[in-house]
């Protein structure tokens, strides 16, 4: 298993595991609780898998949760996305910055979006697959998001050639300047 550390912000990780290849096709563990802790030097204990299908152009995101806030461990099975953590820790030097990493069913990297930042992807392809472990369940009355195409955050998203959907509430997600200070982390 490689490690990458984003060089500009502190907390999310870019994993490659090792992967074995040959005529018959391949072979990865996609997740050891012990080789991942061991790797990156976290003690994270996932609870819950998310399965997520999208054609070429949605957006999911920008989400988090405010209770129960989780790490997700995050890797495209089919197609490829250009997936973003924001970072929404009022007190980080790196408050408001971004960084991303495209992953793909042909790469096999894994992204981990630390707790106290924002997470979304774009599906650049159809038929995308996504799945992604969390260290939280899901809290409904925790959730909060901000418009993935948000000025002041200014993510550099992809050009792709179809239109951008996304769900209606991400569509009616406010612009990061409207979020309160209890939507943010400290």
């Amino acid at each position: 298993m490689k490690i990458e550390r984003t060089k500009r912000i502190n907390g999310p990780v870019i994993v490659e595991p090792r992967i074995f290849e040959d005529s018959r096709g391949h072979f990865y563990e996609s997740y050891s609780k012990q080789t991942f802790n061991q790797h990156t030097g976290l003690n994270l204990d996932f609870m819950q898998d998310n399965h997520v299908f999208s054609v070429k152009g949605v957006v999911r995101g920008m989400h988090w949760q405010i209770k129960r806030p989780m790490d997700k461990l995050v890797r495209c099975v089919k197609g490829e996305i250009f997936d973003v953590a924001v970072d929404i820790r009022k007190n980080s030097p790196t408050f408001k910055e971004w960084v991303s990493v495209k992953l793909t069913e042909k790469n096999k990297k894994m992204f981990l979006v630390p707790k106290g930042f924002a997470h979304g992807y774009l599906a650049l392809t159809d038929e995308t697959v996504v799945l992604y472990k969390c260290s939280n369940v899901y809290c409904t009355e925790g959730e909060r998001a901000f418009k993935y195409n948000d000025p002041i955050i200014n993510i550099e998203w992809p050009e792709i050639d179809v239109s951008v959907s996304q769900s209606e509430k991400d569509d009616s997600a406010p612009l990061f300047e409207n979020l309160t200070k209890d939507d943010l982390f400290l």
